[in-house]
């Protein structure tokens, strides 16, 4: 299928979507330049892009596949795609692993997660299917145990595994606690979350003849965002050109920043999703340009939209909301979440305002707490599991918060961990 033109795509959108029907209503009837579009109102196009009812799709759900992003079991939020449309990402995500380091007769296991409508494992797979070099693949999984995972590892030689930091630092930690290092693997494809320093002495215990590198950037909801730029910064990568176009905008005024070296946050179009388009949507990320006329950028951490805890993604409009049902009597005036890093782990802290700091706020923070926990199980399995930190509160006066400098508006995501 051809890249079509971004004033077609916004006319199709129009005349088939609900949603961007409604979105559209102020501006002129031919639209050329992104620019002129608004940004996605994430919350709007979640409740829009609902299993019945929809007002987001752009014709009856007959054909397609269809995953799960990140949300809460209240507030699900799926992401649909035609087999055409499904087949050019993977092709295009594909030709991206040959640059972040993919050759010729590479035998690559997959131990991303796979099930209860993930994306990850079935879209490394088809990538490395649709790659334009030959490879062996060998479909593991995360959930494998790890000693047939490792002996499986060991019967094929695997020269590249591919998996989320927390899988591949679990996996580190049985092999070096058996003795088992794995000479023969040559890459480790990271993608999901980031990859941390503090990680990296584990990974080279376990894998002494691996480099570590970023797979791609891409997510299930906004689509192709970068191939990987092979380097010493597993950061950089660069724009999916010309299946998407990526923008990196003032968090003030939502127009792209100017020049490079500015941070901002990043928004997509895909110009070749039509059941499902993706037209400026927010990708949940803050990034920098570092070349901006070669489509290279720099991913600085999350933006507000979203947050990104070990292998756990959560929505910010959807703690926040958890919390406001939940805080019956109005005793929360703001809310942040924090995500901070120690002993080698992320972990996520509720920062909460209230009037006064006291230990009789105890209870509604363990009701909130629950409540979370309720509503993202996942979040209290990697704690089990020992990839996350537990879920913690912190109590603040109102002033506390983190604010933004220039606007003086409450930061709804304070990443507080090191650059990865």
């Amino acid at each position: 299928m051809p890249v079509q033109s971004l004033a077609e795509l916004i006319r199709f959108a129009r005349r088939n979507s609900q949603f961007y029907q409604a979105l559209y209503a102020q501006l002129p009837d031919r639209v050329v330049h992104l620019t002129d579009l608004p940004v996605v109102p994430q919350a709007d196009f979640w409740r829009a892009n609902s299993p019945r009812d929809n007002r987001l799709l752009t014709a009856p759900l007959e054909e397609a596949v269809v995953f799960r992003s990140g949300g809460t079991t209240g507030s699900p939020k799926f992401s649909y795609y035609t087999r055409t449309e499904w087949r050019e990402f993977t092709t295009a995500f594909g030709a991206g692993l040959v640059t972040a380091g993919l050759r010729p007769g590479h035998r690559v296991a997959d131990l991303f997660y796979a099930g209860d409508l993930y994306a990850s494992f079935t879209f490394i797979l088809d990538s490395l299917h649709r790659s334009q070099v030959a490879n062996v693949r060998l479909p593991i999984g995360g959930a494998t145990p790890w000693e047939s995972t490792v002996t499986t590892l060991e019967e094929f030689r695997v020269q590249v595994v591919a998996g989320t930091p927390t899988t591949l630092c679990s996996l580190a930690e049985s092999v070096v606690s058996a003795s088992r290092p794995l000479l023969d693997v040559e890459l480790l494809f990271f993608g999901g979350e980031c990859l941390f320093g503090d990680q990296l002495p584990l990974l080279e215990s376990a894998f002494p003849n691996a480099e570590a590198r970023s797979l791609g950037y891409a997510s299930v909801d906004a689509g192709l965002l970068g191939e990987a730029v092979p380097g010493s910064d597993p950061r950089m990568h660069r724009a999916f050109t010309p299946h998407t176009v990526v923008e990196i905008l003032d968090d003030v005024v939502d127009r792209p920043v100017d020049g490079d070296r500015v941070p901002g946050r990043l928004v997509v179009t895909d110009l070749r999703r039509r059941l499902m388009p993706v037209l400026r949507y927010p990708a949940g990320d803050r990034a920098e340009w570092v070349d901006r006329d070669a489509g290279a950028f720099r991913i600085l951490g999350r933006a507000e939209e979203g947050v990104r805890v070990g292998p756990v993604s959560l929505y910010t409009q959807d703690v926040h909301d958890i919390v406001m049902a939940h805080d019956v009597a109005g005793d929360v005036t703001g809310l942040q979440l924090v995500v901070r890093r120690a002993d080698g782990r992320d972990g996520l802290t509720l920062r909460l305002a209230v009037g006064e700091r006291a230990d009789c706020h105890t209870a509604l923070g363990e009701s909130l707490v629950r409540a979370v926990l309720a509503q993202r199980p996942l979040y209290g399995s990697a704690t089990a599991a020992g990839h996350v930190n537990p879920l913690s509160v912190e109590w603040v006066r109102h002033g506390d918060l983190a604010v933004n400098t220039r606007t003086g508006k409450l930061i709804r995501v304070v990443d507080e961990r090191p650059h990865s």
